[in-house]
């Protein structure tokens, strides 16, 4: 659930894992890691204009290299509506032009920043439950930020890859916190203020807290409520809370 790893550039760990189950996001970060020259130069080649967007949106990726893909996402994220990421059943993003005054698309120093510090991470693509059952350890600090249950018709926040995140997938995801937690895990998970959320967590500290939306034509509606559950390490003969 990594996505764009909003937490991780705040907190800038060396030596972390990282992970998301979009091939598309982590081939730009890991060629933001390991080429950021070529990704610059690339990015600075791109028009901003409508047709441009509409042009490089509809590329074949399937004949595309991992620097086009990569500096297509970027590219498609500065210029689409709200920077929302979406895409159709087929995996296809389909987020329109968001017309912006004076749109830039290439950021030389942050990539530079950020390359160094992706270098010092593994950085997998996978499903959540088979990155967490390799590499999670007693100690170990975990965010988990899961495409949000929604609370109203249209905030669907679910299509992130082709496959969606159902009622059914938070169920397990909240089994496999719990075990996580027992194994001596420290747990952050970010989530909606859903009532089944309320009720799959309920054991832990909830802490709700207001929001900004920025996808939505009423401006007023642009506001929401999350919770932030914070889970400590398991307290037993055997594990105790760590510093």
């Amino acid at each position: 659930f990594l996505g764009g790893g909003a937490l991780f550039f705040a907190l800038t760990p060396k030596g972390a894992i990282i992970s998301d189950s979009n091939p598309e996001i982590i081939n730009v970060y890991r060629c933001t890691a390991n080429t950021p020259e070529e990704l610059i130069s690339l990015l600075g080649t791109f028009k901003t204009d409508k047709e441009t967007y509409y042009q490089i949106r509809s590329w074949d990726l399937s004949k595309k290299s991992d620097i086009e893909r990569a500096a297509r996402i970027l590219y498609l994220n500065r210029l689409c509506f709200n920077g929302l990421y979406r895409v159709n059943r087929k995996g296809i993003f389909n987020v329109p032009y968001g017309r912006y005054k004076n749109p830039k698309v290439c950021f030389p120093n942050e990539l530079r920043i950020a390359s160094r510090l992706l270098k010092s991470c593994t950085i997998c693509c996978g499903d959540y439950k088979e990155i967490l059952s390799i590499y999670a350890e007693k100690g170990d600090f975990i965010f988990i930020d899961p495409p949000y249950l929604p609370i109203s018709k249209y905030s669907d926040f679910k299509r992130y890859t082709p496959n969606q995140f159902h009622e059914s997938d938070h169920i397990e995801l909240a089994e496999k916190v719990k075990e996580l937690h027992k194994k001596g895990c420290h747990i952050l998970v970010t989530h909606s203020n859903h009532p089944l959320i309320s009720e799959l967590y309920k054991d832990f500290k909830i802490h709700v807290f207001q929001t900004r939306r920025n996808i939505n034509k009423n401006p007023e509606l642009r506001k929401g409520v999350d919770v932030i559950i914070s889970i400590p390490p398991i307290k037993n003969n055997k594990i105790g809370y760590l510093p």
